[in-house]
């Protein structure tokens, strides 16, 4: 029973492949004679062909094959009886799928042409495919060669540079200075800590903590701090010293040579030893 039905089948579609030029003259144009017949058996007439988007003609007689085992690089999937068309069979292989949309594109317009009896020449389906051949050389097309262009004028014209003694103090005003340069600079390899808890990851680079600082400076002053005029003990020293850390503080100028005035007798480094009045035994 099977094999009667095929044999009836392809009689069928042998008939109709010769008498495709006079049913459907701009789909054959388009597909061929013997693809157009297929479509049109699958679709159910020419008035379904017509009806069916260019989408769902691209994929009419896709079979599912399963290629469990096998490789599937030669699988083709989605792709039917507009594949196995003449323009897309002389494709290259890397345009192959867009040439089967451009043919299923016009392959739905040639049927709907055919169902309305619209051209019986043929003509409408002959100027679709030298559409798609012309599509199809434009892809093929190498890419126009890029012509090096020169670069366009600079909008501003250079300015000569003032030099001299101005220039110089306004470099030295703005540049900077050897403490910002400490601070900019970071130690290798080593875990520094932080500022304060306000600005994180803000270090102070190479001077060292604020601590650190501190103790730097409390090893050059002596009690009450430095003062401008350490050396002076006449009456018009100032009574003003000058603090790095507490700013200005009132003292008395020559409070460190007093107290270190009865200690030089027995513990200066110059002193030596004195004479002891010698016990008498009773």
């Amino acid at each position: 029973m099977a094999q009667t039905l095929q044999e009836m089948k392809t009689k069928i579609l042998t008939y109709v492949e010769l008498r495709m030029l006079l049913i459907t003259p701009n789909l054959s144009a388009v597909v061929g004679a013997s693809i157009a017949a297929k479509l049109m058996g699958i679709s159910g007439g020419l008035t379904g062909l017509s009806k069916m988007p260019a989408c769902n003609i691209q994929v009419l007689g896709a079979q599912k094959t399963s290629m469990s085992g096998f490789s599937s690089i030669a699988v083709n999937p989605h792709c039917g009886l507009v594949f196995q068309s003449k323009i897309v069979q002389k494709t290259v292989p890397d345009l192959k799928r867009k040439a089967a949309k451009f043919v299923a594109a016009k392959a739905s317009l040639a049927a709907r042409v055919d169902s309305n009896h619209s051209c019986p020449s043929g003509s409408i389906g002959l100027q679709f495919k030298e559409e798609i051949l012309l599509k199809l050389n434009k892809l093929n097309e190498p890419p126009p060669v890029k012509q090096t262009k020169a670069l366009p004028a600079p909008i501003d014209v250079p300015r000569k540079r003032r030099g001299g003694r101005r220039f110089r103090k306004k470099k030295a005003r703005l540049g900077g200075t050897e403490l910002r340069k400490q601070a900019n600079r970071m130690n290798f390899g080593e875990v520094e800590d932080d500022l304060n808890q306000k600005d994180l990851g803000f270090t102070l680079g190479s001077i060292g903590s604020p601590v650190k600082l501190e103790r730097k400076l409390a090893k050059d002053q002596v009690y009450g701090g430095r003062t401008t005029v350490r050396q002076q003990l006449s009456g018009t020293a100032s009574s003003v010293a000058f603090t790095p850390l507490e700013g200005l503080e009132i003292k008395k100028p020559n409070v460190a040579a007093e107290n270190s005035a009865g200690q030089d007798k027995y513990f200066a480094a110059t002193s030596g030893f004195l004479s002891v009045k010698p016990i008498v035994p009773n």
